[in-house]
């Protein structure tokens, strides 16, 4: 296959009603992305609220606003937008922001953005900087800016579409931001999107005047929505869908993004089949979980997350002799580079990465996995800076973290390790219960018996392991001892 040519992708949506929606690309049966997202943990992000200042800190100079959720959220001074100040502020021989105490006040009303979910015990982070998603275009009300994304690298295309949202009309105080999707597209296809989109501005803006405070302004399309707005390209060929009503929404959807290709959507209708079995992606969705992944060539990658970045260790196959072993480590590492990439993708891994490629001597090697990492990243929505592999092998990624990873969303801390990733062994734990059953059985409780409530693994290893001790301890201390699997 040439590089200039693109092979079609596809598109699955797997649903199930009031639950759970799962979304997945891939290329040729490979994986290319991965998002789920659960009803329970419905995502904010995106969505436009009315909210009230409930306090103000100075100290932080940062409001904590109520805007109907279980926590305040948190909106700083650089988020507010001019038109809330409550003095007129001007910038000359001034700081660039008036103190927040002086800016805003208690119980003032005003329209907000989640920018970042609550984690842990933290609200969510807001700003009053709206903005409006649409196929091609991002609105940003307040905001008289006009560009073009960065992602779009051709600089013939960079400037006709700058030459066309210069003659686009805008209303005052908006402004205009081209995503990637608009590559390539007709005048008249983002005239269109732009119509829309100034009249979703309109009805918020009507809401935002007479809803009530707390409420729900805008909100954000479900993840099988976006997946349409967002990810559905010209080298999207098909669309599966394995549950009737959402079909059906999608269609609608797609039909509208691109009218020229009706049967898009097909249904995925084999009950006895789930959808991900049917493509041959159940295997490669599972992998993300996992620790390690193998390489085609045999080698394997090791992720190992730290707290301040993550480490992929990059193992080689069985080599043998000094030219084998040069263009063995050549061929893995490039295999590596394509794969760390798709991996970070797919688990939406952010921050610092550092990979510890396998040893090359030889110049032209070291450059040539640089040049295909780079490459690998180039499909990335996430905004990425790579580094240079240094003299001991070590190459440094930064990642921008989307907030979309399928792991943070399904995956919890193992409770027996805590989420090292080890744990102590059997002999330790039932040592370390037989301690405990002996300080017991030295009161003088009263009591016929001692009861130790342990797991159904360790109940099994003790009673195999450990039944000579455990009739020992009843013998000396005339006390009967239980062991209850849990």
């Amino acid at each position: 296959m040439s590089r200039g040519k693109k092979r079609k992708q596809k598109m699955f949506i797997s649903v199930l009603p009031g639950e759970q929606v799962e979304v997945a690309v891939a290329e040729d049966g490979l994986l290319l992305e991965y998002y789920v997202e659960m009803v329970h943990q419905a995502k904010t992000r995106g969505h436009i609220y009315k909210g009230k200042i409930h306090n103000i800190d100075p100290a932080l100079q940062a409001a904590f606003i109520n805007y109907g959720a279980e926590r305040n959220g948190f909106l700083q001074i650089d988020e507010v937008h001019p038109e809330y100040y409550q003095l007129v502020h001007s910038g000359d021989r001034r700081p660039k922001y008036p103190p927040i105490q002086k800016a805003l006040k208690k119980n003032q009303e005003l329209l907000i953005q989640v920018v970042k979910e609550p984690t842990g015990h933290k609200g969510a982070f807001l700003t009053t900087y709206l903005s409006l998603p649409g196929r091609y275009f991002v609105l940003t009300p307040g905001r008289e800016q006009r560009g073009v994304s960065r992602k779009i690298e051709d600089e013939s295309e960079r400037k006709r579409l700058k030459e066309v949202i210069s003659g686009l009309k805008l209303d005052e105080g908006l402004g205009l931001i081209v995503r990637t999707a608009a590559l390539a597209q007709s005048k008249t296809s983002l005239e269109r999107d732009l119509s829309y989109l100034k009249r979703l501005w309109k009805e918020v803006r009507q809401r935002g005047t007479t809803a009530e405070t707390p409420s729900l302004i805008y909100q954000e399309l479900d993840l099988s929505s976006r997946a349409v707005r967002d990810y559905l390209t010209d080298d999207v060929g098909e669309i599966w869908v394995d549950e009737p009503e959402t079909a059906k929404r999608v269609a609608e959807m797609a039909a509208l993004v691109y009218p020229r290709r009706p049967g898009i959507v097909k249904q995925h209708s084999d009950i006895d089949i789930p959808l991900w079995d049917r493509f041959n992606l159940r295997k490669q969705i599972e992998q993300l979980y996992g620790r390690e992944v193998t390489l085609p060539s045999g080698g394997v990658l090791v992720f190992d997350h730290a707290e301040a970045l993550t480490a992929v260790d990059i193992n080689s196959g069985k080599i043998g002799g000094e030219s084998n072993f040069r263009e063995m480590a050549l061929k893995t590492n490039i295999e590596a580079s394509e794969e760390v990439a798709r991996q970070l993708r797919l688990r939406d891994i952010g921050g610092q990465v550092v990979i510890d490629f396998i040893e090359m001597k030889d110049r032209k090697h070291v450059a040539e996995v640089e040049k295909t990492l780079r490459a690998a990243f180039k499909n990335d929505r996430a905004r990425t800076d790579v580094g240079r592999i240094s003299r001991f092998g070590l190459l440094e990624i930064v990642r921008q973290r989307l907030g979309s990873s399928a792991l943070s969303i399904t995956s919890e801390p193992c409770p027996c390790c805590n989420g090292s990733g080890q744990r102590r062994n059997h002999e330790w734990q039932a040592l370390t219960v037989l301690k405990d059953v002996y300080r017991q059985l030295r009161k003088d409780t009263g009591q016929e018996s001692v009861t130790a409530k342990v797991s159904e693994e360790l109940a099994l290893y003790m009673l195999n392991n450990k039944r000579v001790r455990l009739s020992a301890m009843e013998e000396e201390f005339k006390k009967k001892i239980n062991i209850l699997a849990l």
